[in-house]
């Protein structure tokens, strides 16, 4: 009964993803879930690389193909392969990620095939098929392989689907450096074309990149790199780990001699594997080191991608590590809702995001297949849980901007429909809830179906033997072993995670110390420096400081020595910049984390959640265990900072301010002054977003603020909007206010199921308060004057998220 409940309950969440795509997006590549709307690239503004997925071809539609056979929807499935032949080309003038491409268009097109075919051959459906989803994926194979065109056989990592690669109309080709996982993760979907078509080009280009990848190995610790010159065939990234960047490169090669039947892809997987469990591998941790070097740690941090690791673990047979690794990453899990897209070794959060990946739903089946140990379907049971609470939206499921906070971002990845639900629903299913029998198939990285009878179909490997004369292979073990033999005590998988839960159970944010500023003696010191003080900027002036007003609201201070009135003063400034350095180096270090704020009335009921940024006085809402709610409304004036005039109105409720004109301070006490329970200052700088900027913490006036009670939070231009979109369409628009989002109220059945609903909430970034940098410096509390703009003027055109690596630094990339 419970594995129907759950089965059922994966397929109702499928089709709210899918339905909500096919209503509100397509023929876009992708949903908006919080928008309701299709993402079309070039329409929408750039987030980076993360565009380079989509090309117009319907992406989410393509990459669905096969999980809509899985969930026994065939006649859904025929409608979507009809729809596909109708309205996807793929001739467009667009550059794309080749990796991406293969994976998710090439590879759906290919899972798509092997179900018709599958389905004609029952008699069942289909009957029309004559493999005209292979011809389309034939087209796109030949518009990839201008990528393979270099002297190493690595490709390009992106390619013009009209245009190919070099010339002056395809926009790319002058890429140097590709991923280790970009070029190492063709050799399915190329090796299956090639078998399906009898066209041995795909499969040849795909072995060639995959032999070039082995030969520039680091030959003292068998390990690769993550990043590699196509042209020289040099690490450019020496850094080596099972996650980003490298991850599906060691899961073609496993694969890739399951699915072919080639010895040769073993042997290299098991000398890999081999330095893995030697070096990366430190129970139940999976931590990057050099290739050089492989005993000196490249980092101290994992990245989610890792948690597909396990599932491997699976399929080459090595239980034990696979059990150690996936429980760390279900109490990481349960400790913060979701995998966080990096954390850290003692599981707290890196990289706050969380875009829907299927990496640990995926390893948690194949563990559950392996073992039939009934914890992992607990564990499954709490993955469907997290996704119905926390990223559940009236029109769709959207990705996490911040686990902390549980804001949202207005993205939902084809990936999501592609893997994570297939897994899921293969968790919790029974063999004859099943149209087939999955073990005639093998999971590509994108989880698209491809037969292992393609083992039998002609092959080129013939002619591309490559001797590997120096690889014994006798110590490896060249068949799984029976995982059943492992479990004849019920309490041996307990006995390796209990261990595991407590350790990350008994981690937690540690305080960081209280860091005194410097100990200046100049006439000014940094820690009273306000912005807008006449008499400090005379005496800044004197010291030979300059003060620059910039566009985001930050200033910028620059000391000219020579422009100083004495060589004193320009000692007195010396020292002030010192100070102010300082001072910038202690709020980064007592930085607050972000706050959440909640749309909680209709039609959205909790589901909208919006990243802010907290004050250093006022009520702390982390010491709030119900946060502060209360109807929102504008404060008139807007800026706040004078008595407000609509007092009466404001009294109770929960008071919109624009930035700029006076103080934080000044403001929060004005609408205290008018009985407002909280308040909501909104940057004033157009198209500023936590996607660009780092969170901002606004601070006092440089005199004591214990007289303010009321909780203030701040929200950049574009996450202003959002709230103020949101009351334009609705008078009377509640919110709660607090440390993270609560749960998630249910729409009634009735509710309206949402004409318009606010973009995504922009991701936050709090590891820098202030921006003290070679003599740049956000000022504490100051407000730069701005205009008065109106209500009308701020609901101006959003901008899009941006990647969420952009943020990132380009090292850790």
């Amino acid at each position: 009964c419970f594995l129907f409940i759950q089965r059922d309950q994966v397929v109702e969440m499928f089709d709210h993803a899918y339905q909500n795509y096919m209503d509100h997006a397509y023929p876009a590549d992708e949903l908006m879930p919080l928008t309701c709307r299709g993402r079309v690239r070039g329409l929408e503004p750039s987030r980076g690389d993360v565009d380079d997925a989509l090309g117009k071809f319907s992406l989410t539609l393509i990459d669905t193909l096969d999980t809509l056979v899985v969930l026994n929807k065939t006649v859904e499935f025929e409608a979507a392969v009809r729809r596909v032949l109708k309205d996807v080309k793929l001739d467009n003038d667009i550059v794309v990620s080749v990796f991406e491409t293969n994976i998710r268009v090439l590879g759906g097109l290919l899972g798509g095939h092997s179900m018709a075919i599958m389905l004609k051959k029952r008699g069942e459906r289909m009957l029309w098929y004559q493999d005209e989803l292979l011809h389309m994926a034939k087209e796109l194979g030949h518009r990839l392989l201008p990528a393979f065109n270099t002297s190493s056989g690595l490709p390009y990592p992106r390619v013009n689907l009209k245009h190919g690669v070099g010339g002056p109309e395809s926009r790319t080709g002058t890429e140097t450096d590709t991923c280790t996982a970009c070029a190492g993760t063709i050799i399915l979907e190329f090796a299956a074309l090639s078998r399906f078509t009898g066209d041995p080009v795909f499969e040849v280009h795909a072995r060639r990149a995959l032999d070039f990848l082995w030969e520039k190995r680091q030959r003292n610790s068998n390990l690769v790199g993550t990043t590699i010159n196509i042209h020289s065939g040099e690490w450019v990234r020496r850094d080596s780990g099972v996650g980003a960047g490298i991850d599906s490169y060691y899961e073609y090669l496993l694969k890739a001699y399951v699915l072919l039947g080639d010895d040769l892809f073993l042997q290299r997987f098991n000398i890999h594997y081999a330095s893995i469990m030697k070096y990366i591998s430190q129970p139940p941790l999976l931590l990057d080191v050099h290739i050089h070097k492989p005993l000196l740690p490249a980092r101290t941090w994992m990245d989610s991608l890792l948690a597909f690791f396990p599932g491997l673990q699976v399929l080459k047979g090595d239980i034990r590590p696979a059990i150690e690794t996936h429980e760390m990453l279900y109490q990481v899990t349960k400790k913060h809702n979701f995998l966080p897209e990096a954390f850290t070794t003692d599981f707290r959060v890196h990289w706050a995001q969380h875009p829907l990946r299927p990496e640990f739903a995926e390893s948690t089946y194949f563990l559950y297949k392996a073992t039939g140990d009934p914890y992992y379907l607990e564990v499954g049971r709490t993955v469907l849980d997290n996704l119905n609470r926390y990223a559940r939206v009236p029109c769709g499921f959207a990705a996490m901007k911040d686990v902390r906070t549980g804001s949202h971002e207005d993205r939902m990845d084809s990936f999501f429909l592609a893997e994570m639900f297939k897994y899921l629903f293969l968790l919790f299913a029974d063999t004859e809830d099943l149209p087939f029998d999955v073990e005639d198939y093998i999971f590509t990285t994108e989880a698209h179906l491809l037969p292992l009878s393609l083992s039998v179909a002609p092959s080129s490997a013939a002619t591309l033997g490559n001797s590997e004369g120096e690889v014994d292979d006798t110590n490896f073990d060249w068949t799984c072993p029976n995982t059943r033999l492992l479990f004849p005590d019920p309490a041996y998988p307990r006995n390796l995670r209990d261990p595991i839960r407590s350790a990350v159970d008994k981690s937690c944010p540690r305080p960081l110390p209280y860091r005194e500023p410097g100990m200046g003696r100049a006439p000014l010191r940094a820690q009273d420096f306000m912005a807008n003080n006449p008499e400090h900027l005379e005496l800044l002036r004197r010291m030979g400081v300059s003060l620059i007003h910039l566009k985001d609201g930050r200033v910028q201070l620059v000391q000219h020595a020579t422009q100083a009135v004495s060589a004193v003063a320009a000692e007195d400034g010396m020292r002030f910049m010192q100070e102010m350095m300082e001072l910038s180096s202690q709020q980064q270090k007592e930085q607050l984390p972000p706050r959440a704020i909640q749309i909680v009335s209709h039609p959205y009921f909790g589901r909208v959640v919006l990243t802010a940024g907290p004050a250093q006085f006022g009520t702390d809402l982390s010491k709030s265990s119900t946060g502060v709610r209360g109807f929102v409304t504008v404060a008139e004036p807007y800026s706040g900072c004078s008595e407000l005039t609509n007092g009466d109105f404001v009294q109770g409720r929960i008071a919109l301010l624009q930035r700029g004109q006076c103080m934080f301070a000044e403001k929060a006490r004005h609408i205290q002054r008018a009985g407002a329970i909280g308040g909501i200052v909104i940057d004033d700088n157009e198209g500023s977003s936590s996607d660009t900027a780092p969170l901002f913490q606004m601070a006092g006036d440089g005199r004591s603020t214990d007289d303010v009670h009321v909780p203030i939070l701040f929200l950049f231009h574009k996450e202003g909007n959002i709230l103020l979109r949101a009351l334009k369409e609705y008078r009377e628009v509640e919110v709660l206010l607090s440390d993270k989002a609560r749960d998630r109220g249910e729409p009634p059945p009735s509710a309206d199921p949402l004409a318009s609903v606010p973009p995504a909430a922009p991701r936050c970034y709090y590891d820098q308060t202030s921006d003290v940098q070679k003599g740049k410096k956000r000022p504490s509390g100051e407000e730069p004057d701005s205009s008065s703009q109106s209500v009308d003027e701020l609901m101006a055109d959003w901008q899009e998220d941006l990647d969420a690596f952009q943020q990132m630094d380009e090292e850790e990339l």
